[in-house]
């Protein structure tokens, strides 16, 4: 599921940071930001459908520990934040932590029991509500609708199964709605990547419990670790990079409106990748939402 984590944190502060980053933007610098969020969101979806492969070994909770370890790892590394916080700056961390620890687990989940780019879909309806629901204008609203009428489609599949699938991508959703203002939050006091990087640590503690339970046999084997580490690089890395490169380049409007194409990105790399295909109702609910993001986005921006 990454979405996925959306960050725009600025280049790691020391010294030789200004050099280093101008540097490395120099060779990611011609590519034209269209260019480089189509990279880092095929990125996503490939990380996305490598750990649906990986679902014959390990568990949805174990692919969760791997991905959120190993990206708090090089976060740490990169940022090395200080751990010495107010209760309150804690607080916001801890509870940014757990909403990266549940949308992650509930997006793996989702996506054991149905296609990846439904799973993404009505994940990212969450943050779409926040920013549907924040607007005072009754006509922004009617974008929600539009999307909830997206979900239905996409999600109802008949069955035990397709219900389950869909409650468990409808908690993703909430997961990730909470965490675009805890994101603010943690971003406001604790600027750069820092921030990021202590939740991730914290909701890779969040997930222990469940991932070793699911998978500790698994994880001493090196080729299950390879290949969570894969997946973590291109579903955090990889995306990070490119963002934050794009943000530097176009408004927010523009990247939130190319950040909406993300499901149909899914929905087709699954495609190649591991083979689902979508009935025509669950393209046309995919088009419903994606249209409604656009919307709302366009709405928030006038």
């Amino acid at each position: 599921m990454s979405t996925d984590i959306r960050t725009g944190a600025p280049a790691r502060p020391g010294k030789d940071a200004g050099a280093a980053a101008a540097t490395g933007r120099k060779g990611i610098g011609v590519v034209p930001a269209p260019a480089l969020m189509l990279v880092g969101m095929v990125s996503t979806q490939l990380g996305a459908a490598f750990a649906k492969q990986l679902f014959g070994t390990v568990g949805p909770a174990t692919i969760t520990l791997m991905r959120l370890g190993f990206a708090a790892l090089v976060l740490l590394l990169w940022w090395r934040p200080s751990v010495r916080l107010d209760r309150r700056t804690a607080g916001a961390v801890a509870a940014l932590g757990v909403a990266i620890a549940g949308m992650n687990i509930c997006f793996y989940l989702a996506m054991a029991r149905m296609p990846v780019g439904v799973a993404l879909t009505i994940g990212m309806a969450g943050p779409l509500a926040v920013a549907g629901l924040s607007s005072r204008r009754a006509a922004d609203r009617l974008w929600i609708v539009l999307a909830a009428l997206g979900i239905a489609l996409l999600g109802w599949q008949g069955g035990a199964a397709g219900l389950t699938g869909l409650l468990i991508a409808l908690a993703c959703a909430v997961f990730w709605g909470s965490y675009v203002p805890l994101s603010a939050r943690v971003g406001a006091v604790l600027p750069g990547g820092g921030g990021l990087a202590l939740a991730m640590a914290f909701g890779t503690l969040c997930s222990l419990p469940a991932g070793l339970a699911e998978g500790a046999g698994s994880l001493a084997r090196p080729e299950v670790l390879a290949f969570g580490f894969g997946v973590a690089m291109l579903s955090s890395l990889v995306p990070y990079t490119c963002e934050m490169e794009t943000l530097r380049r176009v408004s927010a409007t523009v990247f939130g409106v190319l950040l909406s194409l993300e499901p149909a990105i899914g929905a087709l790399v699954a495609l190649a990748v591991l083979r689902e295909t979508l009935s025509p109702a669950q393209v046309a609910g995919l088009a419903a939402v994606v249209a409604a993001s656009i919307g709302v986005i366009r709405a928030m921006a006038r």
